[in-house]
């Protein structure tokens, strides 16, 4: 029980590998907040983990509206008296596109959902974080946002490499305050978000030719990545940006 008695909101949790770290946070002994703009499905993620014998529940919550967090924070304050961990998932993926076909609406999408709805997040939790004497958020990034910039999307990977600024920033001026941040940078994963980013089979031949373990990741594999970075096994660990990439960087 990894996760006992702990806390964690994640969003983008009612699908994917948002519902999985749900899932297995919940397995680990956490109670676990499923935050999804897709409110319906968000309620068939939370209510399957409690039909397993874990403890959950959904609100609805749009990452890039101010208020929606605002009226989140609020709720878990009532509902749980704040939480311990914080998973900025929620995300949108394209297909690789050249920067002159980019559209200036492509660009401010990717960034309201990838970098300023975590900005956003751990804005609304700092306070509650500091009042509790600390929190642990996770940011799930990607690869993107690292490197591999021949290959990549220039909106998503630059919400994506936003992202990991940004937990450094957290971590540095908020460590004294007993807050950890840290990121996941997963390579393509097999999800929905991958194979709506590949669409077809030469695409994702080429982006695997740049993978030296030469696939896709399962989910179970990002899932523990983050929950290591959750969890007091890495207590000392903060600022991090953490690759799951099968090797992809060290080309």
């Amino acid at each position: 029980m990894r996760l006992a008695n702990k806390r964690a909101l994640i969003t983008g949790g009612a699908r994917g590998l948002g519902a999985a770290i749900a899932t297995a946070f919940a397995g680990a002994g956490a109670s676990v907040v499923v935050a999804d703009i897709d409110e319906r499905t968000g309620l068939d993620v939370a209510d399957a983990i409690v039909a397993a014998g874990g403890d959950a529940w959904e609100i609805g919550l749009d990452v890039a509206d101010p208020a929606g967090w605002d009226r989140v924070v609020a709720e878990v304050r009532h509902r749980r008296g704040g939480i311990d961990i914080l998973v900025n998932n929620a995300a949108i993926a394209s297909s690789l596109t050249r920067i002159e076909e980019r559209t200036p609406e492509d660009w401010d999408t990717s960034m309201a959902i990838n970098a300023k709805g975590p900005f956003l997040g751990t804005r609304a939790f700092l306070p509650l974080f500091r009042a509790q004497g600390g929190g642990t958020i996770v940011n799930v990034s990607s690869v993107a946002g690292l490197g591999q910039s021949g290959i990549m999307d220039p909106a998503y990977a630059c919400s994506k490499a936003a992202l990991a600024m940004l937990t450094r920033i957290t971590a540095a001026q908020h460590a004294r305050e007993g807050v950890r941040c840290n990121s996941v940078h997963p390579g393509p994963i097999d999800s929905a978000l991958a194979r709506a980013a590949y669409t077809d089979a030469a695409a994702l031949a080429v982006r695997l030719s740049r993978v030296p373990i030469g696939r896709l990741a399962e989910i179970g594999e990002v899932v523990a990545a983050v929950l290591f970075l959750a969890s007091d096994e890495s207590s000392y660990i903060t600022g991090t940006a953490l690759a799951v990439d099968g090797g992809a960087l060290v080309q």
